[in-house]
């Protein structure tokens, strides 16, 4: 399977490598500068500068894009429409790392964790931004996208157990009730829903949200 990782030199980005490489997938980092991944192949560019002649060969893309600065929040739903318009009508998969803050707490989907009173004030503008891109992504249909949100406690050092729970739209806790999940779980969950691309199993235009056990 040949697999693209977007903005791989990111904490995320470079785990997502590493897992696919290990599982000796055919990988090419998408960097902007120097490549600090461990991927086989290399597209020095920006997100912006990308092409459908750049990514059509590839079975997956996976978009590992991030920003947290205030005014660079908007590149979240920029880069994503970018993505969308040169892999459409395409066969290529786009996998979004997205966030946590969209998904739901109630079965009628009319409460988001980002509504609950203690949803962290400082982290508001980021899933606000990740949100606005979930709602532009429902409403495309001529792209095989999957937006993957990680359990609301996501840890950049947590460890990687190899394994975790497979969940939907709603927010949801382990044995121990807690919402967490490690960088390097997700990045598993990541490739595993890049190899069932072709399968039934394959979470098709969906949001699915991974937690740790």
């Amino acid at each position: 399977m040949k697999i693209a990782v977007v903005a791989a030199n990111g904490r995320v980005g470079r785990l997502v490598v590493k897992e696919a490489v290990d599982r000796g997938e055919d990988v090419t980092a998408i960097v902007r500068g120097e490549n600090k991944t461990c991927a086989q192949h290399v597209i020095q560019k920006d997100i912006m500068d990308l092409t459908t002649d750049d990514l059509k060969d590839f079975d997956v893309v996976v978009d590992a894009f991030g920003t947290w600065e205030p005014e660079t929040l908007d590149q979240h739903s920029a880069t994503i429409k970018h993505l969308v318009d040169i892999l459409a009508g395409t066969d290529v998969r786009l996998l979004i790392v997205g966030g946590a803050g969209s998904l739901y707490m109630n079965p009628e989907h009319t409460v988001q964790l980002i509504d609950t009173p203690d949803f962290p004030d400082v982290f508001k503008p980021l899933a606000s931004a990740q949100n606005v891109t979930l709602d532009f992504l429902r409403g495309v249909d001529n792209v095989e996208w999957t937006f993957v949100s990680p359990a609301a406690d996501f840890q950049a050092e947590g460890d990687r157990t190899g394994d975790y729970i497979l969940a939907g739209e709603e927010f949801t806790v382990n044995d121990k009730g807690e919402s967490q999940i490690s960088y390097a779980d997700y990045a598993i969950a990541m490739v595993d829903e890049a190899e069932r691309t072709g399968t039934p199993e394959a979470h098709i235009r969906e949001r699915i949200s991974v937690v740790g056990k």
